[in-house]
């Protein structure tokens, strides 16, 4: 009797420091009616895969919950009863409640997006978390328009290279903060407008260079030690949006200089979505920002390639903010 069929996968053995991961051997997943299978070429390493190591950030029911990984990029390998397409052989991409980090993934089918042509299929695997978050916080939910100005917290992080680059196609004007001068030298390549000095000090320099307006929407993925400083420099009907918290989750509010601003603050997440919604997003994704790529207007930054047993460096980098743009564990040659 032949063995059951195995893969390679970054797993977490027990939740602690960065050393805990190691790749091992698991069962390789079968596609169900209605998904495919994909083999993997690359994963993007993002923060939450750090938190799930740890013990912090559970995967959702139904996710492997000692395989990290929100996101792939790869060729359908084999797909399951009533599947029409993707086919076997298409490039594609998407974002997963967890196991990304492994050589095939099982994805449900109108979640798979189209790997963009002329982007292979190993660099895809830097595009669909961090552009789908920031297509979805800064355009489908805080509604930013051109000629408003967007302020983007952590503007070397994946999440803000994608978003300073969505929101330039937009004709929107961009503000970044970062506490590393040079990314944001690096983010000003790709269409940074105003860069500003992070740490203390940064909400009067916002204000000094918008003529004292301040932003109309707020991409924060830093979270509670900007909290204030976010009250002060958002503009009248601004829109707040909380994307990460490593800097913690909690702080104070003035309730009333929101109100007087008549501005909004609201948290989002992908990871947990609701299966439509995740499919709603996959396709609205496909329409408007795939062509974006085809035609050479944005592009996956991508700070450096990483072999699937160097995971833990990985974790290292980002845990100390060395990295600008993605870290991506490639798979595939």
């Amino acid at each position: 009797m032949s063995a059951a069929p195995s893969m390679r996968a970054v797993v977490i053995t027990r939740f602690g420091d960065p050393d805990v991961l190691d790749v091992r051997e698991v069962p390789m997943p079968e596609p169900a009616p209605g998904e495919v299978r994909v083999r993997v070429y690359a994963s993007g390493v993002n923060r939450a895969d750090l938190l799930q190591r740890l013990g912090l950030y559970p995967a959702p029911s139904g996710a492997p919950q000692d395989i990290p990984g929100l996101e792939y990029a790869g060729v359908v390998d084999a797909v399951g009863a009533g599947v029409e397409r993707p086919s076997p052989g298409e490039a594609v991409m998407g974002i997963v409640g967890g196991g990304g980090c492994a050589e095939y993934v099982v994805v449900h089918a109108r979640t798979a997006v189209k790997v963009p042509r002329g982007l292979d299929p190993a660099e895809a695997g830097a595009v669909p978390e961090v552009f789908m978050t920031a297509y979805d916080a800064v355009f489908l939910q805080a509604g930013l328009t051109t000629g408003e100005t967007l302020l983007v917290h952590a503007v070397g992080s994946g999440v803000g290279t994608a978003a300073v680059q969505l929101a330039a196609v937009a004709g929107a004007r961009t503000v970044g903060t970062s506490r590393t001068q040079q990314k944001l030298e690096k983010a000003a390549a790709l269409g940074l407008d105003i860069g500003v000095a992070g740490g203390d000090g940064w909400p009067e320099r916002v204000l000094d260079r918008t003529d004292g307006r301040g932003a109309d929407v707020i991409l924060d993925l830093v979270g509670g030690p900007y909290l204030a400083g976010n009250q002060r420099v958002i503009a009248p009907r601004g829109r707040h949006v909380v994307v990460g918290v490593p800097g913690g989750s909690e702080a104070s509010i003035d309730l009333r200089a929101l109100m007087a601003r008549r501005a909004s603050i609201r948290g989002t997440v992908l990871r947990a979505r609701a299966l439509e919604e995740k499919i709603a997003l996959a396709r609205v994704f496909a329409d408007r920002v795939v062509p974006l790529f085809e035609a050479g207007r944005v592009r996956p930054v991508i700070d450096r390639w990483v072999a699937p047993e160097d995971a833990a460096d990985a974790h290292r980098h980002i845990a100390a903010n060395r990295n600008f743009g993605k870290i991506v564990l490639r798979w595939v040659e």
